[in-house]
């Protein structure tokens, strides 16, 4: 009887060391991963100077600051980044990602600590008075989606009888759309809207209201309590502070940064 009390201590001692591995981890190196795609703007992009900067960027580097330790940015494809957090080469996916029912069954998300919600961008004036997306479900009209995005499977959802091409960057979607081969592209709001705003040379449309709603959270693997409670407490801390509204009105509203952009 003394061995399997002995047992089941030891047993609960290893999975409670287990279970805070990460944030053991992140603490010992001092560096923080953070994955993100690099290609989202205002969330994170490239600017002139070759550093990322974004609204992700910068809540990333406060939460590091929180947890006296540096942060690293490990940009990947949209579709790579939650199998890199499972594999643990990040400790949290930060990349404007939306939280949903299918993804949380693999991750824990914590948030939201934003609100979006789906557009469109396009060159054709018509199209820039979209209300719904029954109005653009033909076999006529070409569609540009990012790959493993919650607009591919918006797409999917809503307009089944458009031509989806699959992009792996909003870049390339956008050249799609200049050079005619889409009609548009189906992305977050913000995209669309930082588009139109830094293409003043081209006339591009989006609309005047997002199509749906969505959450935006952050993704992190579910075996450390501590480090997800963290988390949570910092971006309560960043709602209540104001802080989180300062970033927002600073990358999506401003727009006094646009200039260091690439």
């Amino acid at each position: 009887m003394k061995k399997i009390g002995i047992f089941i201590i030891t047993l609960f001692l290893s999975q409670s060391v287990f279970s805070q591995s990460i944030l053991n981890k992140i603490e010992k190196s001092g560096e923080l991963k953070i994955g993100m795609t690099g290609s989202q703007p205002p969330f994170s992009m490239e600017a002139k100077t070759g550093d990322i900067i974004g609204y992700d960027v910068e809540l990333a580097g406060l939460l590091a600051q929180g947890m006296g330790v540096k942060v690293t940015v490990v940009q990947l494809p949209f579709a790579d980044l939650l199998g890199a957090l499972e594999k643990g080469h990040v400790d949290i996916v930060m990349s404007n990602m939306t939280i949903t029912t299918k993804r949380n069954m693999k991750v824990a998300f914590k948030g939201p600590y934003m609100i979006s919600g789906k557009s469109i961008l396009t060159k054709t004036p018509t199209l820039k008075t979209v209300t719904s997306p029954g109005e653009i479900n033909n076999e006529f009209t070409r569609i540009a989606v990012l790959k493993s995005s919650t607009s591919e499977t918006y797409a999917r959802t809503n307009t089944p009888f458009a031509k989806l091409t699959i992009i792996n960057d909003y870049d390339e979607g956008i050249d799609l759309i200049r050079k005619g081969e889409v009609d548009l592209m189906i992305a977050d709001f913000s995209i669309c809207a930082y588009a139109v705003l830094t293409n003043t040379a081209e006339q591009f449309y989006t609309l005047s209201q997002p199509l749906s709603i969505e959450p935006v959270g952050l993704a992190m693997p579910a075996s450390d309590p501590l480090f997800l409670n963290l988390v949570d407490n910092f971006l309560v801390n960043m709602q209540l502070s104001g802080k989180l509204d300062e970033l927002q009105n600073k990358w999506f509203n401003d727009g006094s940064w646009v200039e260091k952009v690439k």
